[in-house]
């Protein structure tokens, strides 16, 4: 045989069996979505709140920046006054959310107008993606040793409840502040 000849036969050959082998290897398998239990939060929500800083109203806004990376949390709530005379009160922080592959859990870093940064972690994600605790791991600007929670639930496709606590040393878990958020778009 002439050597144009072999060679298309090799070709072939070759491409056949590429192809079979294409048709039994398993397709590849998608990387899992990280995020997939934080897309609901994305976009603009507004709600009212109750506490120990008394009843607020409020507005949050959720979205990835940094390609995708990172989800940004903006929160503002406006407390009503707590004593004749006194204006009430504005809180306001920034916030961003990271998946820290390491240690395979949720890291939010949240930047106060008051000048406190927290740090909290949320290890997995409960009640098939409804519930969200993420629980205090460091904190700047606060009483040493002072622990906060902050639980996300979700109740239904345009509603969350979120609660804020707080544990002094030696102490348990109070809540703080709590509210109901909607979905305005």
């Amino acid at each position: 045989m002439k050597p144009a000849v072999i060679l298309i036969c090799f070709l072939i050959l070759l491409s056949s069996s590429l192809s079979l082998n294409a048709q039994n290897t398993p397709p590849a398998q998608k990387e899992a979505d990280v995020w997939a239990p934080f897309r609901f939060f994305v976009g603009a929500w507004e709600g009212q709140g109750e506490g120990k800083t008394g009843a607020s109203k409020g507005k949050q806004s959720y979205q990835f920046v940094l390609g995708g990376k990172f989800l940004q949390v903006k929160n503002e709530a406006r407390f009503e006054p707590q004593e004749k005379g006194k204006p009430g009160q504005v809180h306001e922080d920034l916030g961003l959310i990271s998946y820290d592959q390491a240690r395979a859990c949720y890291v939010f870093r949240q930047f106060h107008v008051e000048g406190f940064v927290n740090q909290y972690i949320c290890k997995k994600v409960l009640d098939g993606g409804k519930t969200f605790i993420f629980v205090s791991e460091q904190a700047e600007n606060l009483p040493p040793a002072m622990k906060a929670r902050l639980t996300y639930k979700v109740v239904n496709p345009n509603e969350f409840q979120m609660t804020f606590d707080l544990a002094t040393p030696g102490k348990d878990y109070e809540c703080y502040q709590s509210g109901v958020m909607k979905r305005v778009k």
